[in-house]
């Protein structure tokens, strides 16, 4: 029996661990995959974001119990639009982060090399995987509807993308701040109060005077410019996207430098 070859010096090593964190670019793909399975498997965050706007989008384009000033279907397909954006990137996550912040879910996730920032890209990239489905089923029963879309899709993108990042900051900045419940609580009325007053379900010029002070809102600001781009024709609405931006800066800024993992 032949003896075995001694290693070499230049074997040695070559199949060693390499110590260190991963690339930024692979470590916000792993978040995105893993915050997205998470998603998904919560019935609670699917019937938020997918059920709730198909079912307001069939009602409230079916029922006449809300006037507006042309098709119904050209007024309400961008204002659901607009509600599942928010209810999925605003409400749906500020509650699913806080409470993975009180099951220690975050705690443990602290402890490795993961920064908060690309915790938090991780999140709003699974939202925004999310909302192409929403997107795609919303469109879809909204033409069945009689919806008869215009404008520009890449100024439809914009809006969205900038909205997405604007109510996943002011989520981020809620949960990463205040206890479950608070947040739980805080999220369901802020959500309420979006709805109501941002134009979504009915014309903000119902409001009168207050109109311009409420399209200074996340809600009104997406839901006003999307419908200028997909009712009106309109192309990029500069002074939508202006107000989406800097919530979305502040917001993601603040959340960024005040996020809590416990």
């Amino acid at each position: 029996m032949s003896a075995v070859t001694p290693t070499s010096a230049d074997d040695v090593g070559e199949f060693t661990p390499r110590p260190g964190r991963a690339s930024l670019a692979r470590m916000i793909r792993a978040q995105v995959w893993m915050e997205l399975k998470l998603m998904l498997r919560n019935g609670e965050q699917v019937l938020l974001s997918l059920i709730v706007p198909l079912g307001l989008l069939v009602v409230c384009t079916k029922l006449s119990f809300i006037d507006v000033d042309g098709r119904r279907a050209d007024f309400f397909v961008p204002g659901v639009l607009a509600l599942a954006i928010m209810s999925a990137a605003f409400a749906g996550q500020a509650i699913a982060t806080g409470f993975d912040r009180q099951y220690g879910v975050l705690k443990r996730l602290g402890a490795t090399a993961l920064p908060r920032a690309v915790l938090l890209l991780g999140k709003t990239g699974a939202v925004l995987v999310v909302e192409t489905l929403q997107v795609a089923l919303l469109v879809a029963v909204g033409l069945a509807l009689g919806w008869e879309p215009r404008g520009d899709p890449l100024s439809v993108f914009l809006l969205m993308f900038f909205g997405t990042a604007a109510f996943c900051g002011l989520a981020f900045l809620i949960a990463g701040a205040l206890r479950a419940m608070t947040t739980l609580a805080l999220a369901n009325i802020l959500w309420f109060v979006l709805l109501v007053f941002g134009g979504i379900m009915f014309p903000l010029s119902e409001l009168g005077g207050a109109a311009g002070v409420f399209e200074l809102l996340p809600s009104g600001a997406l839901s006003s410019g999307l419908r200028e781009v997909l009712q009106s024709g309109e192309h990029v609405p500069f002074q939508h996207l202006t107000v989406l931006g800097l919530w979305a800066v502040v917001s993601m800024t603040a959340a960024a430098a005040t996020f809590r993992w416990e």
